[in-house]
């Protein structure tokens, strides 16, 4: 598949609304329902469009601390242990990381008391040799909606 100009517009249209139909992004970008279905459906089999989801106010949720934690891990481990942090559900994103760590999570947590239970956890976790968390003070930005 050629990923070209109007494909993109039809991402940065669905990353605005997902929820919006195939005719009525049709509408907008002027053509035809069964083209935008067809480009639609093309984007999801070669996994540009991996699905679809809502984007959450976590902290209007009660998760008003966000926390990067660096983990560094025993030599060969990092995937074991990656795949394990993976799993928790206050976890938003997992990265392996060029520097002093080898693992960089991203987290939400309602209190003081759930960060601590969940550092205490990575910290346990078999191959796991260091952590070091950091507390957001301020979000500037925090959006993975790009294109």
């Amino acid at each position: 598949m050629n990923f070209d100009e109007k494909d993109e517009k039809i991402l940065k249209h669905l990353l605005v609304d997902a929820r919006q139909s195939a005719r009525q992004l049709a509408h907008k970008l002027n053509v035809s329902t069964v083209t935008m279905i067809s480009r639609i459906k093309k984007l999801e089999e070669k996994k540009i469009i991996e699905g679809y989801t809502v984007r959450l106010n976590h902290e209007t949720l009660g998760y008003e601390i966000t926390a990067i934690i660096e983990v560094k891990t025993t030599k060969g481990k990092m995937l074991e242990v990656e795949d394990e942090i993976a799993k928790t559900e206050n976890v938003c994103a997992v990265y392996d990381i060029t520097g002093e760590a080898d693992t960089l999570v991203i987290g939400k947590f309602k209190d003081r008391n759930s960060l601590s239970n969940f550092v205490k956890k990575v910290s346990s976790i078999p191959n796991v040799e260091n952590t070091s968390t950091h507390l957001v003070l301020n979000t500037v930005k925090e959006d993975n909606r790009f294109i």
